[in-house]
């Protein structure tokens, strides 16, 4: 734990670290000072983006978006990966299906989705929800497969029907697994909905990190940025939080088997 700790408070130092060193080559023209201006100048247009409430209402709309396909990707496939994990016959019927699908790169399906649902909300949660679908779907799919089959044929043999088997048994048991699908999926929504904001968007985080890309101001772009990775690392965090209050039985439970 103490190696932990000090591991992470160098992690801040370093990073502490970049500020005053991008400064320094910035003002000393190392680093060319229109394309890399100079941190406080960045900084300071944070300060006034974020007080003057431009940013953090682009910050609520990316929101709304990445959560919309977020929890639609988790409520469908979650589902469908506890049945289709369960039974061998329906994942054979959506086996190719999945395998053709899986692959494709989501910012190619942007074409697509304009096609069908225009340049709104819509086609920006879409794109979210099949981003998320795979970590969310194939993680499910292996984790009711890893159940133990002693434990479940037990059950059965108590007379446990089909749904209280899934309910009691299967979930609970594959719960570390569908946890690692929602969290990978956590930094995809994130991901594409800065993408899918770039294209034919009037808000967001990346609608306003590409506008001031084109109108050439350049501080409030990083500033932008820098805000992103912020937002990412806390919903990490948040998401860390929410794993441990709801999978320490399961840490705890390994822990003394080790």
């Amino acid at each position: 734990m103490a190696w932990t700790t000090e591991s992470r408070w160098n992690g801040v130092l370093v990073l502490l670290a970049v500020f005053p060193l991008w400064e320094l080559l910035s003002r000393a023209k190392l680093l060319h000072p229109l394309f890399f201006p100079p941190m406080t100048r960045i900084l300071r247009a944070l300060g006034e983006i974020m007080l003057s409430g431009n940013l953090p209402g682009h910050i609520v709309a990316s929101l709304q978006r990445a959560a919309a396909g977020y929890f639609l990707a988790a409520a469908v496939f979650i589902t469908l990966g506890i049945l289709m994990g369960y039974w061998q016959r329906l994942y054979n019927l959506f086996e190719l299906v999945i395998e053709l699908a899986r692959p494709v790169p989501p910012p190619a399906l942007i074409p697509v989705a304009i096609l069908f649902f225009g340049i709104g909300n819509e086609m920006k949660v879409f794109i979210i929800f099949f981003s998320c679908a795979w970590p969310i779907l194939i993680n499910t799919i292996d984790g009711v497969r890893g159940v133990d089959r002693v434990l479940v044929n037990t059950a059965l043999t108590f007379g446990l029907g089909r749904f209280e088997l899934i309910r009691k048994i299967i979930i609970p048991a594959a719960s570390p697994y569908i946890m690692t699908g929602l969290r990978i999926s956590v930094a995809i929504s994130l991901i594409l909905v800065v993408i899918s904001e770039m294209v034919g968007s009037t808000d967001g985080i990346g609608y306003f990190i590409l506008n001031a890309q084109r109108s050439f101001e350049i501080p409030e772009m990083y500033a932008g940025m820098i805000v992103l990775a912020a937002l990412g690392y806390t919903l990490n965090r948040v998401f860390v939080l929410v794993d441990g209050r709801l999978m320490g039985w399961h840490k705890g439970l390994t822990a003394r088997l080790r």
